[in-house]
């Protein structure tokens, strides 16, 4: 959609003659040195075909040439069939570069909000970092040390902690003396926590300081095979107050046990990692990921990203316990590049813990990849709304120069060009965001909307790319070519995996549907895990075996599948709620269409079988909110803000008209709402591993306003 082009027509005129002399000049020497050609023949080929030839599949990349492949590609490198070598190769290819970086904490300072709310602010410096043999001893030491403390190859080990160096080294420990990892989301409660290391019957954990005693302190007594605690932080080095048969350890403690056990080597069968989900349908369930499976998926995603090598950089701050971040990281590892650590709260210089005039860590780090999530799109500086906010505030001249050069790079993009004189002179400051040196970034976790990935396929200068995958499939699925500018799709299945779409007939999806088949994915391959640990029951539900041996996942996505090869996610069973009155509503849908409301951050659907309408929960823009409350002549804090009738009822009147311009049903269109003045983030629990609100667990949130919306009931 184009930006409206607010100035006189006559100059209007002079400025796109102007720019189609210049055009015209330029194009044919540019067009044949810069290989647009080659770029724009890449994006329309076909990336996948039937196997089969017919219409549910299964689907397979095609090759340059456009043939199938006739095998699934399960290695990345020759004889790399296990984490502990990925590790390894590194060290060997790479032992000098860096490989895992963190910034130095310089200052810690409390500021006061004009709310009376003290947030901790801090100052960081330059990145440390340790080469890919450092880490790798670092790695050896550390399994070395757990086994001096009687953790056995083949038994499970937990971690949860934030995302950091320590935890990567962590993990490698783990491969390398084949101990399966259990990983538990820092946001899970604690019976949710509890429930896996019980499940997995624990004995060693490995956290952080904070999550000890913010999360497990309480849980210990709940959890009785547990013995030792391992603490990635230096400080402190005692540790009094637990109870008693549970031992407190820091990790450079454990590294310097020195113990040198004859070591276990894994095979590409044994479990690698067993990953707790998120517990959004219920109790959280832990995967099985073999070794073979997790480098299949990454051998998938690394085929994806072109001219990766060990020149570039990688920021880390999605959570490592799931399988987005770890695959990426491991990706990364395998080719020699920099990881960079960072979090939510430090990513650029206006988050929310840097310190005024300080910088962020894109600023200080200069990343060339990134994977993300939509949440964090929507909910920061990147969120299309918050740009198009700065750019308001800009002269006349500044403003119409960006409506311009965005109108202009669009229509170019279209034709599969790119623009390096307006990259350069109008969206370089919005580049610099990220560090200025961004060349992929790929979206994952959940559907981007077609208009955050055009806006940022634009502003940001780079391609901007979505992903499909789960927990289930090692988050190998799908990834879009780097080329490929269309939106609003996931790409074509990896060289790793297959997909068929199976028909619901409940749903009224069918492969035979036209123009394009449709059904749920179901995705076949090497990357597709083992099942749910200890849990046959949902195993025998969503997981088979063929009768060539190879294992398919159902996935519950309802997708089609476009002519040349590339899926798009279009519902998910799950969401599908009847109505009273027999209607179907997808609250998936209803969310994806409503996020671009520019009052709108987030937004959970909800509805029941007994009731006959939708409601909705808004987390609002504060800035949007703030003026409407302004005009209405509405005064208070932000919670009350958010708690006026008045202020609920304009923003279901905008979210209404939003609605019927996205050309949604009446009943689609949520009838009462409410706001809510808590964000919904990682670190309150309402987000799940594909950082979507939880309905279940906002049921329970908010419990007595879905009855008062409800009229009682």
């Amino acid at each position: 959609m184009k930006l409206k082009e607010d100035m006189n027509p006559l100059l209007l005129q002079v400025f796109r003659s102007v720019v189609w002399v210049c055009s015209f000049i330029t194009f044919l020497p540019w067009y044949f040195l810069s290989g647009a050609g080659t770029n724009l023949d890449r994006a329309r080929r076909v990336k996948a075909r039937s196997v089969s030839g017919r219409p549910a599949g299964p689907y397979r990349a095609t090759n340059r040439a456009g043939g199938i492949h006739q095998k699934l590609v399960w290695s990345l490198h020759l004889g790399v069939d296990t984490l502990d070598k990925v590790m390894v190769h590194g060290a060997t290819r790479f032992p000098e570069r860096d490989c895992l970086g963190t910034r130095e904490v310089l200052n810690e300072e409390d500021e006061l909000q004009p709310n009376g709310k003290v947030f901790k602010k801090v100052i960081l410096g330059e990145y440390q970092w340790m080469s890919y043999e450092e880490t790798y001893q670092a790695a050896v030491c550390f399994g070395s040390g757990l086994a001096a403390l009687g953790q056995r190859p083949q038994c499970n080990i937990a971690i949860f902690c934030e995302t950091r160096a320590e935890w990567m080294i962590a993990a490698q420990a783990c491969f390398i003396y084949n101990f399966p990892l259990v990983t538990l989301y820092s946001t899970l409660g604690g019976a949710a926590i509890a429930h896996g290391l019980n499940e997995t019957e624990i004995t060693h954990i490995i956290t952080s300081k904070d999550l000890l005693h913010s999360r497990l302190k309480a849980i210990l007594l709940e959890v009785p095979r547990l013995q030792h605690i391992i603490v990635v932080d230096s400080k402190p080095t005692s540790w009094p107050g637990f109870p008693r048969g549970i031992m407190v350890h820091n990790l450079v403690a454990v590294q310097e046990l020195g113990s040198r056990p004859d070591n276990s080597k894994p095979l590409p069968s044994d479990i690698a990692v067993i990953m707790y989900t998120s517990g959004s349908t219920g109790i959280p369930k832990g995967v099985m990921i073999s070794h073979s499976n997790i480098i299949a998926g990454i051998t998938g995603m690394a085929e994806r990203i072109p001219d990766l090598d060990e020149t570039d950089t990688y920021i880390g701050y999605l959570p490592l316990a799931h399988v987005l971040e770890l695959s990426a990281e491991m990706v990364c590892i395998s080719h020699g590049c920099r990881i960079g650590y960072s979090s939510p709260q430090t990513l650029a210089d206006q988050s929310t813990k840097i310190k005024k005039g300080s910088k962020g860590d894109t600023s200080v780090l200069k990343p060339t990849l990134m994977a993300a999530v939509p949440w964090y799109f929507s909910s920061f500086l990147l969120c299309p709304s918050n740009v198009m906010t700065k750019v308001e505030e800009m002269s006349s001249v500044q403003r119409t120069l960006f409506v311009l050069a965005y109108n202009y790079k669009m229509e170019q993009m279209t034709k599969g060009y790119r623009t390096p004189l307006c990259d350069s002179l109008v969206f370089r400051k919005v580049r610099s965001l990220l560090g200025g040196h961004m060349r992929v970034l790929l979206s994952g976790g959940a559907p981007l909307s077609a208009a955050t990935q055009r806006f940022m396929n634009i502003c940001l200068c780079c391609p901007v790319g979505q992903g499909y995958g789960l927990t289930e499939t090692c988050g190998a699925g799908t990834i879009s070519e780097m080329w490929d500018y269309s939106t609003g799709r996931v790409g074509a299945p990896l060289v790793c995996s297959e997909i068929t779409l199976k028909d619901w007939e409940e749903g009224g999806y069918y492969s035979t549907d036209k123009p394009n088949p449709r059904g749920e994915i179901v995705i076949g391959g090497p990357n597709v895990t083992m099942g749910y640990y200890k849990n046959e029951v949902k195993n025998r539900e969503d997981f088979f075996v063929d009768s060539n041996g190879q294992r398919w996942f159902c996935t519950g996505d309802i997708g089609e599948l476009h002519p040349d090869g590339c899926l798009k996610i279009i519902d998910r069973k799950k969401d599908l709620v009847k109505l009273q009155a027999g209607e179907y509503v997808s609250l998936g849908k209803v969310e994806a269409m409503l996020k671009n409301c520019p009052f709108v951050d987030n937004i959970c659907a909800y509805a029941n079988s007994d009731q006959s309408y939708v409601i909705g929960f808004v987390v609002p823009n504060q800035k949007q909110l703030t003026v409407l409350a302004e005009q209405r002549g509405l005064r208070g804090s932000w919670e009350e803000i958010c708690n006026n009738p008045d202020m609920e009822r304009d923003v279901l009147r905008i979210i209404t008209e939003a609605a019927l311009s996205a050309k949604l049903e009446r009943f689609e269109i949520p009838k009462k709402i409410r706001l809510s003045a808590e964000p919904w983030t990682p670190e309150t629990g309402l987000v799940t591993d594909a950082f979507k609100l939880k309905r279940k667990e906002l049921k329970s949130h908010y419990q007595d306003d879905i009855e008062r919306m409800y009229g009682g009931k």
